[in-house]
């Protein structure tokens, strides 16, 4: 069981799986949303990820059509993403996560919009766009 949690601790929820996949997503969307150099996120089953407090807290913002990013409305902490197309998808968003995992299936994608300023040289694999 995953759980997590936004900063103020409004927002608590579980997920009844793995983290299968990690990408860390440098698009300037996601730089802004996350207020950071990038945005590491995971893609997890709807029906298996549930709200344990804070449904209240949650608000949610259409950075483009069809996308959602919902965050607390508190503290500000995003939580995930969701399209509009694919409801049965979640994109967690890895920092509100508290439980202890490991993941193989690690990947960069949008280095062509990175922070100029991050050098991003590990030995994960690296996109100029989305993972073909």
């Amino acid at each position: 069981m995953i759980e997590g949690s936004c900063l103020c601790g409004g927002v608590r929820y579980e997920y009844d799986g793995d983290i299968e996949e990690i990408s860390i997503c440098h698009c300037s969307q996601c730089r802004k949303a996350q207020g950071s150099a990038f945005a590491p996120v995971s893609p997890v089953d709807s029906a298996r990820f549930k709200l344990i407090s804070g449904a209240d807290l949650l608000k949610e913002f259409r950075s483009s059509p069809g996308k959602a990013r919902v965050f607390c409305g508190n503290c500000g902490s995003p939580i995930y993403s969701a399209l509009d197309d694919r409801p049965e998808v979640k994109r967690l968003r890895l920092g509100t996560v508290e439980t202890p995992f490991a993941c193989s299936d690690v990947f960069h994608i949008f280095c062509a919009s990175k922070a100029p300023w991050l050098d991003c040289d590990d030995t994960h694999p690296h996109f100029a766009e989305r993972r073909p």
